[in-house]
Parts: structure tokens; C-alpha cells; sequence
């Protein structure tokens, strides 16, 4: 355990090491901003059943639309020393999958319900470390902060909500003594997947009724799209092969402008293929009413009865 914190002290207080590893800027953070000590025998804060409750219910959404996903990985890659944790953005474990036998053992290191792992909490984690850097993170046995943690291996992978904002994560743990690296690149690779079906899952419920389309060939990358053909949100994915944020998506952009693809025809109904039309033109110019009427080649009086007569607001 000595030796574990000697290790610690020596490499986070190097800065080249901590610029170039993220668990050594992990082990920085520990120490510099949250103040822990390696050699500190901590245990990961735990909830009061008022503040579970509370907390499951904030996050009802994303427990709901993890369950069957969690049951799917746990199936394929759980097995005895291993603990699948669902959390949400603060860290508080809301869900998780294990084997009966192993209950007691997990429940006393805080692999469970109700517990917090962030890196306040317990120095460096899979699950404090993905908050902390918004993105996946595997940290394997003595890479973790405290000494009283290297005996775990976890991989952990944030998920994301509807408008690109970390909602949760996911993480495998295990305290197998087998966890080698290519045990646990396997797993990485199986969370990362999963979260982003999770991630499907709540934007599909964001958007019930518009039409899902896929951006390119990576997966994940989805748009949600209404019945004119403007583009009501993206995911993270989408958002950055597009260029999209929130002030161009709040704008109203046709998705056949973003896809390079031509005009939707597929209204056989000509008034709802005129107000379709009519409302992509007023977006591209960001709602100016005399640009628009430019563009077309009408009046701006003549836009205006189009729209009043159209029901467009």
C-alpha cells in the first residue's frame, strides 16, 4: 500500500507525465483538487434511501431505457467477479447487474446501488474519471488513486442524452485476478457499444414522432427529423460530423441541406408540400421575412398570406 502511494506522489507531481497521461492528470486532480491522499482507507460516499429514491427518479429516463441493454451486456461478458453499474451524471450508481455470489463482496467495496464514484469520492475510477473527462475510461488495478481500489479493474463509458449532454455512465468492474489488458479492451469495447445504444434509446424517446435518419456510417450518429424536413436535434455523433450545436440546431436547419441531398417529394399532398417547402425557405434565412420573399421571387406581402393562410408560425 506504501509502495502504491510513493508511486502516486511521484509520477502525479510530474507534469510532463500528467500533460501526457490521463491517469497521471487524474492523480493530479485527486490530489491537487480534491484534496485525497493515496494511502487514505476511503469508501465510496453512499445515499440515504430519500436520496436514491430521489435520484432514481431524476434519472427515471435513462434507468428505463438501460434496463434491457444492461441485461443484454451482462448476459454476454458478466460473469462470477464481475459488476455492471449504471450511474448517472453525478456518479450515484442507479442500476447495476452481478452474480448472487458475488453480492456480499461487491456491496462491501461500494460496487452498488446507491453508492457515488466520483473522483471526489474515491480518486481515480472508470466512472469518476469518464465524468471528469467526458469520454470512455479504463483504469486497470494500481492505475486507480487510493491503494485500497487496486485490487479492481473497470472500464467505463459516458452516456449521452439528446442534446449531447452526459446523462449517465456506464461501467464494468471486476476483480478478477485473469482482468488482463486484452480482458479489458474487450470489455471497453462492449461498454462503449452499449452506451451508445442507450443513447439511442433516449433520443428516439426525445423525438417519438419525427423520422430518424443516420449520418454517414458511424454509428450513433443520428438526426431526428419532422415531417418538413427540419431537423429537430442531433446526437453527439451527428453533431460532430456536421458542425451542428445547439444555436444552428435551435435555427432550424432543412436536413437536405446538411445531407447534400435534394428537396423531399414524398407529400402527395400539395398544400402540405407547399407549408413544408415555404418553412424550409424561412429558416435558411434565419427568419427574415424579406430575404426570404427575395429568394422565392415574391412580395414580402405575398410571403405574408402564404404563411398566415399556411398556418405557419
Amino acid at each position: 500500500m506504501t509502495q502504491h502511494a510513493d508511486k502516486v506522489f511521484s509520477l502525479a507531481r510530474k507534469s510532463s507525465q500528467a500533460a501526457s497521461s490521463p491517469v497521471a492528470a487524474s492523480w493530479l486532480r485527486c490530489m491537487n483538487v480534491h484534496k485525497l491522499s493515496p494511502d487514505q482507507n476511503l469508501a465510496p460516499a453512499r445515499l440515504t434511501d430519500q436520496e436514491f429514491r430521489d435520484a432514481t427518479e431524476r434519472s427515471r429516463v435513462i434507468v428505463e431505457e438501460a434496463r434491457d441493454e444492461l441485461d443484454r451486456l451482462f448476459m454476454m461478458a458478466g460473469r462470477s467477479g464481475h459488476s455492471l453499474l449504471l450511474t448517472d451524471s453525478h456518479g450515484v450508481v442507479l442500476d447495476r447487474r452481478g452474480t448472487a455470489g458475488d453480492e456480499k463482496d461487491f456491496r462491501g467495496v461500494g460496487l452498488w446501488s446507491g453508492t457515488v464514484w466520483t473522483e471526489a469520492s474515491v480518486g481515480t475510477n472508470g466512472i469518476g474519471t469518464a465524468l471528469a473527462d467526458q469520454r470512455a475510461a479504463t483504469v486497470s488495478r494500481d492505475q486507480h488513486f487510493l491503494s485500497s481500489n487496486t485490487g479492481l479493474s473497470c472500464t467505463a463509458a459516458p452516456i449521452r442524452d439528446h442534446m449531447a449532454r452526459i446523462s449517465g455512465v456506464l461501467d464494468f468492474s471486476t476483480c478478477r485476478d485473469d482482468a488482463n489488458e486484452l480482458t479489458m479492451a474487450m470489455l471497453s469495447h462492449a461498454v462503449r457499444d452499449a452506451a451508445l445504444r442507450i443513447e439511442g434509446n433516449l433520443f428516439r424517446r426525445a423525438f417519438p414522432m419525427a423520422r430518424i435518419v443516420m449520418v454517414g456510417s458511424g454509428y450513433g450518429a443520428f438526426l431526428a427529423v419532422d415531417r418538413d424536413d427540419i431537423v429537430l436535434g442531433a446526437t453527439r455523433g451527428a453533431r460532430q460530423a456536421l458542425g451542428l450545436d445547439d444555436s444552428r440546431l435551435a435555427a432550424g436547419i432543412p436536413a437536405a441541406d446538411l445531407l447534400n441531398e435534394s428537396e423531399p417529394t414524398h407529400s402527395a399532398d400539395l398544400l402540405e408540400a407547399e407549408r413544408s417547402a415555404l418553412r424550409r425557405a424561412i429558416n435558411r434565412n434565419g427568419g427574415n421575412m424579406s430575404r426570404t420573399a427575395e429568394a422565392l421571387g415574391i412580395s414580402r406581402a405575398t410571403l405574408h398570406r402564404k404563411v398566415k393562410r399556411l398556418g405557419i408560425s
